[in-house]
């Protein structure tokens, strides 16, 4: 591509910027016009801007309606457009430049012509603005002063329209980027939310930091899986982690649903908490219930793998009552975790349970008695803490549920708990 062409597709992409092809008429635009044909006694005057093959009209003061365009080969402005200054052609059968044009020896017969190229601030001329005579004419100085400029008055209307295009594009990328940084935000706040307790998200993020609250009434329940060494030898890596993801994100919703906090998975095992952040008086018997519809979902589930021939899941879980420390842990990876003997308690309870039974301490034992069926286990020797009274939560009494498997509380449990909750609430127990 030589020079001369390099320059025409810098000049019509600059035109591009303005976005003002083929718009509707404008009346600041046709003021122009008008005064110019005014000032210079002539019957035409336009403002044409011209593209890589046509001039288009924004503006006409003179012709038909529906003369929109025309090539620009054939036009005076085509030469105007090459120049950095005004071209004045009193008589333009006089004029070697312009005598054998189309418009000169055919319809509609011009005779004069003055037009001033359109230059924007870059220097490319993107059009012109002329007045066009049907007989030859004589233009004063100050005539022909006065289209130059007009013509620099319209350059500035077609300025000021770029720039009011570029403003609205930063407007929209600032309203975009604020958008993209509001929805980052609410990402990170919901991120934050489902990785913490929501009051501990909030302290959070309101000061930067968590305090160490000692709560002295939780019950902790502490679940995984017997054998599951065995387990990751007999399942691909991929199809433990989809079962043990599910199994998790069950007892996630199980505990949500009894207002209990899960803590923290560590491999195979799963701790859930009752009664913090937010301290209530219905932890032990949440924690219970909780247990028990986990138990239940392992059990469906043993039921399909059965039929398929495979290994079965067989889950022991330990709920223990008693004071505990919990607070926030790590940096750059934030852990809300629970500390104290009530924690390794609930572990050994776990650890001394059977598969697919629930075993539970005296301190819990003492809240949730009148509510379940309990198998008392009697005192049980625990590794680096001693003897531990164990009972094994079996189920909800039947007079007191609403299922023959004992897990779905009724009305009746709730009046009995002393716990204004019914058995339609969120919190009443959900299908396994």
């Amino acid at each position: 591509m030589d020079e001369l062409s390099s320059q025409e597709v810098d000049r019509v992409a600059a035109l591009a910027l303005y976005r003002v092809l083929n718009t509707a008429p404008e009346f600041s635009y046709d003021a122009l016009t008008e005064l110019a044909a005014e000032i210079c006694g002539c019957p035409v005057a336009l403002i044409s801007l011209m593209d890589e093959r046509r001039a288009w009209l924004k503006s006409k003061y003179g012709l038909p309606a529906d003369m929109v365009e025309c090539p620009r080969e054939i036009t005076m402005c085509n030469t105007t457009l090459c120049s950095n200054d005004l071209i004045y052609e009193p008589d333009l059968t006089a004029s070697e430049r312009f005598r054998d044009l189309p418009m000169v020896t055919g319809e509609p017969f011009a005779r004069f012509y003055c037009g001033m190229p359109l230059i924007n601030r870059e220097g490319f001329a993107l059009g012109t603005l002329c007045v066009i005579g049907f007989e030859p004419l004589e233009l004063r100085p100050s005539q022909r002063e006065a289209v130059r400029r007009l013509a620099q008055q319209a350059m500035a209307q077609l300025e000021l329209r770029r720039q009011l295009l570029e403003r609205d594009e930063l407007i929209g990328e600032v309203s975009q980027a604020r958008a993209a940084a509001e929805a980052a935000r609410e990402r990170s706040e919901k991120l934050l939310k489902n990785i913490l307790p929501e009051s501990i998200a909030e302290e959070l993020q309101t000061s930067g930091r968590v305090e160490p609250r000692s709560h002295e009434a939780t019950t902790i329940l502490f679940a995984d899986f017997k054998a599951f060494t065995r387990l990751t030898e007999t399942l691909d890596p991929a199809g433990l982690i989809r079962q043990l993801d599910l199994n998790f994100a069950r007892f996630d919703e199980i505990a949500q649903s009894h207002g209990m906090e899960t803590i923290k998975t560590v491999g195979d095992a799963f701790i859930a908490a009752g009664g913090l952040p937010v301290e209530n008086r219905s932890h032990p018997i949440d924690a219970c219930l909780a247990a028990l519809q986990m138990q239940r979902f392992i059990h469906t589930s043993n039921l399909q793998r059965e039929k398929l021939r495979l290994p079965l899941w067989e889950l022991r879980i330990g709920v223990n009552s008693g004071p505990v420390v919990a607070g926030i842990v790590g940096q750059r990876r934030f852990t809300y975790d629970v500390w104290g003997n009530a924690v390794n308690v609930a572990q050994r309870l776990e650890e001394a349970c059977e598969p697919g039974r629930v075993n539970i301490s005296a301190s819990t034992l003492h809240h949730v008695s009148r509510l379940f069926e309990i198998e008392a286990r009697g005192s049980v020797q625990v590794k680096h803490i001693g003897a531990i009274d164990m009972y094994f939560l079996d189920r909800i009494r039947p007079d007191l549920c609403t299922d023959s498997d004992g897990v779905s509380p009724s009305d009746a449990f709730w009046r009995m708990s002393g716990i204004r909750r019914s058995a339609g609430s969120d919190n009443a127990g959900i299908r396994a």
